[in-house]
């Protein structure tokens, strides 16, 4: 039995990352089943992200205002700056409580095999961003593309004179940051190196 409706609501889902095709067929018939106040309320949360949630002009991490809380708040430190490839990775990190810096989002990694250049990545404002910076902790993936991108921006940086360091290999190879515990992360912070 084809709808057109519902197979326009689980294509929708399919498309989001980490979600099959059978995933998506299971929250597709979940929301058919919902009352329509729990799937209202889904719609406008979706939404009202959409409509209030940009990106931070100075780091790129999701904010309801032009500077986050992060790059806003005097507390942290600002002359540290660990970059990270996605939002997923600074919230792992921020997680351990054990780090006091600012961030910078690059949106990815340089990964050759799916054509992501450095052009697609937000390298253009990271040279500025890293001016007066004492330390840049890079905290890409560990993987090819994460050891890749992390080399580049050393190369990058480095005539500036700043500390470059890389998260140790507490972290599994070809694991993502997200999914790493708050004591892993923390010893990976703790024993980052200089590349």
């Amino acid at each position: 039995m084809k709808h057109k409706i519902l197979d326009r609501l689980i294509k929708a889902f399919n498309s989001l990352p980490g979600i099959g095709p059978k995933m998506a067929e299971r929250l597709a018939y979940y929301i058919v089943h919902t009352n329509n106040e729990e799937a209202t309320e889904l719609a406008d949360a979706i939404r009202e992200i959409k409509s209030k949630i940009i990106l931070c002009k100075q780091c790129f991490a999701p904010s309801e205002n032009e500077i986050c809380s992060i790059c806003s708040d005097d507390r942290r430190d600002h002359t540290t700056i660990c970059i990270t490839e996605n939002i997923e990775g600074l919230i792992a990190i921020e997680k351990t409580k054990k780090y006091n810096g600012i961030y910078y989002i690059l949106g990815g990694s340089i990964s050759p095999l799916e054509g992501i250049t450095t052009k697609d990545l937000k390298l253009d404002k990271l040279m500025n961003y890293t001016n007066g910076a004492k330390e840049i902790i890079i905290a890409t993936n560990p993987n090819t593309d994460g050891d890749i991108t992390a080399n580049y921006i050393a190369k990058m940086i480095r005539p500036k004179n700043i500390k470059v360091t890389r998260l140790a290999y507490g972290l599994p190879m070809g694991g993502s940051l997200e999914y790493a515990d708050e004591i892993t992360l923390t010893r990976s912070l703790e024993s980052r190196k200089e590349l």
